[in-house]
């Protein structure tokens, strides 16, 4: 009853109301940015797939043209742009891109001793990455090239249907294999949703490390500063009690904004993997339209209840071993400039691993560069989520365990010095630690 009444206290004053203002928040936010984010994507594969054409020269030509580039999948809207001032038409028009067949485009494809030549007009309204997303120039471009091409083939005497072999006469499959499983589709698209999808895991960890070791030091320091800390661990209590009530009150904490986060991120990524993928070639579509989910179970590589309850293990243990840290180095802490100083050594160990996880793989490094960030715990909640859904159990359970001794390892430093006097006389500044005993007296 006594630890409950601790864990209670712990958690009245962890879980102020400011706090639960600021959860209800990020989470407003962040499910806003999902949505909107969501709603970019969208707008982008829609855009991706429209041309906006201009056929000033409007002969026979470029209308079979426009209507090819309808039966192999584009959504072609004919605009009308007369003015030279490309900037006004494109304003008016309100789009981001167009192309436009000037007048003679036909004669000098048909009978010019030089290539013809058309117009592209496109919009840059930001230096974003969705900016350039919605640019649909560059595929509609290579379509039109290919298109041309097969009707310059049927004008030399070729039938349609040589000519399209001559254009494509290899139709590529793309395999993508994981371990023993394969499924259709291209290698990059599967490498850039995968990373876009990991980089869930070291976001949250790195702030639930920042957060909950800034909150356990603040809140030891600050009890041995206000001379609480005496009276606490003077009452009729464990002091096991109270470092267990004070770390298990911060990792409630802790894993609710977790929650919040991994909720917010876990709803973007659903929406993402409800969209279709299929594969269009020239004329024809090539494969089923797949979901990202249907592709990833089929490879073996989604994440299902079972994979996220590992993954939130190691996140749990990450957040054990950075509190059972916190506890120590708040123990060296005196006033409010030294407790910003001693979150430094935690902020450089999970910076590193955070750092190198969101660029490459730690099992490409050279064996000397992996086993020391291997050495540093967090780097096993890093690279979580790849393990698991690679099925790496072994690099997996081998981490989880490591971070377990460490904890151990931690909590006993730390239980060490909470049953001694050393508690109140520890200081990181050496030079005033007479200075602070004299302060107690």
């Amino acid at each position: 009853m006594k630890f409950i009444s601790l864990l209670k206290k712990e958690l009245r004053e962890l879980l102020s109301a400011q706090l639960l203002i600021v959860l209800a928040v990020t989470a407003g936010m962040m499910f806003m940015i999902g949505q909107l984010l969501s709603d970019v994507v969208q707008d982008a594969a829609k855009e991706s797939g429209t041309l906006h054409i201009c056929d000033q020269d409007d002969t026979d030509l470029t209308r079979d043209l426009i209507a090819r580039l309808k039966e192999v999948g584009y959504e072609v809207e004919a605009v009308e742009i007369t003015q030279e001032d490309r900037a006004a038409a494109m304003q008016q028009l309100d789009i981001s891109s167009a192309i436009i067949l000037p007048q003679g485009f036909t004669d000098a494809l048909l009978y010019g001793e030089n290539p013809a030549q058309l117009e592209t007009v496109s919009v840059v309204k930001s230096a974003s990455v969705a900016s350039s997303a919605v640019d649909s120039l560059s595929g509609g471009l290579q379509t039109i090239n290919t298109l041309l091409t097969q009707k310059l083939m049927e004008q030399s005497g070729m039938t349609p249907a040589q000519a399209a072999k001559a254009q494509h006469p290899v139709t590529p499959k793309e395999i993508t294999v994981v371990s023993d499983k394969s499924a259709q589709i291209n290698s990059s698209t599967l490498v850039g949703f995968l990373s876009m999808q990991n980089m869930l895991i070291p976001i949250v960890v790195f702030m639930l490390v920042m957060y909950t070791s800034q909150m356990i030091i603040g809140a030891i320091s600050t009890e041995k500063i206000d001379k609480t800390l005496e009276t606490l661990l003077s009452a009729p209590v464990s002091r096991l009690s109270v470092i267990l009530a004070k770390m298990l009150a911060a990792a409630i904490v802790a894993l609710l904004n977790a929650l919040v986060y991994m909720l917010s991120f876990t709803g973007y990524l659903s929406s993402m993997m409800s969209q279709s993928i299929g594969d269009v070639s020239l004329g024809s579509v090539v494969g089923q339209a797949l979901t990202m989910d249907d592709i990833l179970t089929q490879l073996g590589v989604n994440m299902t209840p079972g994979s996220y309850l590992l993954v939130g293990l190691q996140m749990f243990l990450t957040i054990l071993v950075a509190l059972s840290v916190s506890i120590i180095l708040g123990a060296l802490v005196n006033d409010a400039k030294s407790a910003q100083s001693v979150l430094m050594p935690i902020m450089v160990l999970a910076m590193i691993p955070y750092l190198i996880s969101m660029m490459t793989d730690v099992q490409s490094l050279s064996p000397v560069a992996r086993t020391l960030l291997y050495a540093i715990p967090f780097t096993h909640t890093f690279s979580a989520m790849s393990n698991v859904m690679f099925g790496n159990m072994t690099l997996y359970w081998i981490g989880a365990g490591y971070q377990f001794a460490v904890f151990l390892i931690c909590i006993t430093i730390a239980l060490r010095l909470f049953t001694s006097d050393r508690i109140f006389t520890m200081s990181i500044q050496l030079g005033t630690k007479q200075k602070f005993r004299r302060s107690r007296k």
